[in-house]
């Protein structure tokens, strides 16, 4: 399938816009985990945490939180994703959208896949805490998880809110 220009420039835009927001609330969705457990209770906010230290060489003091570089890399990752999703859906499962649901499943599907390809193998090598062995038990990983989900439901949502005739 050929996308015009003026089609893959509303895919960015929308994509763009849609990951920002459902990134906003999944973000929302986690800080329950980090009040409760604080920094290893939001596997994504661990993981950005020690990425923002290692790469801008900052302290490696364990109080010290670097928020600025947590949610920068959240927001970044949340928009890239976002924007892949019009694209994805478009080239290879064009047939599957058929209704406002369908596109909430397939982002529900989308946001279990971000968890499962892009949290789940990273988390240890990157925190050295195991997602399914962690000491704080297996609460934090089902709080990512719905983390994911709810990003996966808010993109779909957006795309057809910003897009009705997708669908």
């Amino acid at each position: 399938m050929l996308l015009s220009d003026i089609t893959l420039l509303s895919y960015l835009v929308v994509g763009l816009l849609s990951g920002a927001v459902s990134t906003a609330v999944m973000t929302l969705t986690e800080l329950p985990s980090w009040k409760r457990w604080g920094l290893p209770g939001v596997f994504e906010w661990h993981e950005n945490q020690i990425i923002t230290r290692r790469l801008f060489k900052l302290s490696n003091e364990s109080n010290t939180i670097h928020f600025k570089g947590v949610f920068f890399f959240h927001f970044i990752n949340g928009i890239l994703a976002g924007i892949a999703f019009p694209f994805i859906v478009t080239f290879f499962f064009t047939m599957l959208i058929d209704s406002f649901s369908s596109l909430l499943l397939l982002g529900t599907l989308y946001g279990f896949v971000l968890w499962t390809i892009t949290l789940v193998p990273i988390h240890k090598p990157i925190t050295g805490l195991s997602p399914f062995n962690h000491p704080l038990g297996h609460v934090p990983a089902f709080a990512s998880l719905g983390g994911h989900l709810v990003y996966g439901v808010v993109l779909g949502f957006m795309i057809f809110a910003f897009m009705p005739n997708y669908v």
